[in-house]
């Protein structure tokens, strides 16, 4: 019983979140510069300088600064994802980029996209990491997971009885909602979650119909 319950209390591990966040930054530097704001370097610079409090603050177990800089991180990429996808259907219209260079351009930010939203849902489900390593079950409040369906009675044969979402679980999400423009395994709960994937489906639908129309010629 007492390793069963140390599983479960396991902490939720932070590295994937982290490898998301760089991945963002590395994607922004990639980008052209006519489609980023400000400086090249100065969203990858933000990132990493808001990253080491954020994983100070974690090992500190100053649990609500931690989620208040997770909040801020998420809200500036967010800002220069918004403001970049701007760039790009401005630079569509005035067909300065070649096809190829707009396709990857377009790749960039739809992949960036998906990083985006699945940080927001990982940091803002079941009030957060720090919040659900705390309850005794799932941890999740916001979506509802096929290994949160299964009878309790079953879950052991299914390997799901101390499951819980982690970062990956989230990147899922946030990928197949940007791939079908609606949610997929794991239905919607909470309004915050329905209108955060309103946004990213926008984002995503918005950078496949621009792509198409400048491909056939329309823009």
């Amino acid at each position: 019983m007492t390793e069963a319950h140390a599983h479960v209390d396991k902490p939720e591990p932070r590295w994937q979140a982290l490898l998301a966040m760089a991945a963002v930054g590395g994607v922004y530097l990639a980008l052209p510069r006519e489609i980023v704001i400000g400086p090249t370097w100065l969203l990858p610079t933000l990132i990493a300088v808001l990253v080491a409090p954020t994983i100070v603050t974690h090992h500190m177990g100053r649990h609500s600064f931690n989620h208040a800089l997770g909040i801020v991180n998420n809200g500036i990429i967010t800002v220069a994802l918004i403001g970049s996808v701007s760039l790009l259907v401005a630079t569509l219209a005035s067909h300065k980029q070649a096809p190829l260079r707009l396709l990857r351009s377009g790749a960039e930010l739809w992949l960036t996209n998906v990083l985006v939203f699945s940080l927001w849902y990982w940091r803002l489900d079941g009030g957060g990491p720090n919040v659900r390593d705390k309850h005794p079950e799932f941890g999740s409040r916001s979506f509802v997971f096929p290994q949160m369906q299964i009878e309790k009675s079953e879950r052991e044969q299914f390997g799901v009885e101390h499951w819980r979402p982690g970062f990956v679980d989230y990147l899922f999400i946030a990928f197949t909602q940007s791939s079908t423009f609606g949610p997929t395994d794991a239905p919607l709960l909470a309004r915050w979650a329905k209108l955060l994937t309103v946004v990213q489906i926008f984002i995503s639908l918005s950078i496949v119909i621009l792509l198409i129309a400048r491909a056939v010629g329309v823009l």
